[in-house]
């Protein structure tokens, strides 16, 4: 819950596809790790709830070892895949010390259908962009899913009407009034459109529609 495991999505799969391998290293220093996250690894103490290595610290060991489940019914059809983000790992960061480094880097090694997921359809993402909106998880979501949603109507090379309800099912699951979920999506994607100028996004009868637009990170020449 909140930013921090956002992020460390966002770097793992940014790392997976650099580096094309499922064991990836987050260094010797806590500090230098924090920062690639746009995290402060200085404020507050390890006694404060809001300090960003104590969150960060809770928040790696929850979603280094979760597990991720897909699950689709229709009529006599059941289908489910479990997927563990990262079964393996060592953290040798000394959490009080945070620009200390150590003899061994910390690592993770990503499960294999997890690393298959992530590999197999990519769409970049501006780390910068995520800095700016990292107080704003409702933001953050949001800004993966336009990015993800211009590459596909890219590729469509026409408009797609997605509805709020549609938006709500996705992403809102943890608002139980859509209304509110609706304005804060509202606000949320006023933040998205400042650090994502390539988005081209308009407001229609109970839905936003997508126009074809610049990709967050622009494609590589051959």
């Amino acid at each position: 819950f909140g930013s921090i495991p956002r992020l460390l999505m966002f770097w793992i799969t940014t790392e997976a596809l650099r580096t094309g391998t499922k064991r990836l290293t987050l260094g010797n220093s806590l500090a230098e790790f924090m920062k690639a996250l746009g995290l402060n690894h200085r404020n507050g103490g390890m006694g404060s709830e809001r300090s960003d290595r104590k969150r960060l610290r809770d928040q790696m060991e929850r979603l280094f070892r979760a597990r991720l489940s897909f699950e689709y019914d229709a009529l006599e059809v059941r289908r489910w895949l479990d997927m563990q983000v990262a079964p393996k790992g060592e953290l040798w960061w000394n959490i009080n010390s945070p620009d200390q480094s150590v003899l061994w880097d910390s690592w993770i090694e990503l499960g294999q259908e997890f690393y298959e997921a992530i590999i197999s359809s990519p769409v970049p993402v501006d780390m910068r962009a995520l800095r700016e909106l990292k107080q704003s998880p409702l933001a953050l979501d949001l800004y993966a899913w336009t990015t993800y949603k211009t590459h596909q109507v890219n590729q469509n090379k026409k408009p797609q009407r997605v509805s709020w309800r549609q938006i709500h099912d996705q992403i809102g699951t943890d608002y139980t009034d859509p209304k509110d979920f609706r304005r804060k999506a509202k606000d949320a994607l006023r933040k998205v459109a400042v650090v994502y100028p390539g988005l081209k996004m308009e407001e229609g009868n109970g839905c936003i529609i997508i126009h074809p637009g610049r990709t967050a990170v622009a494609a590589r020449k051959s």
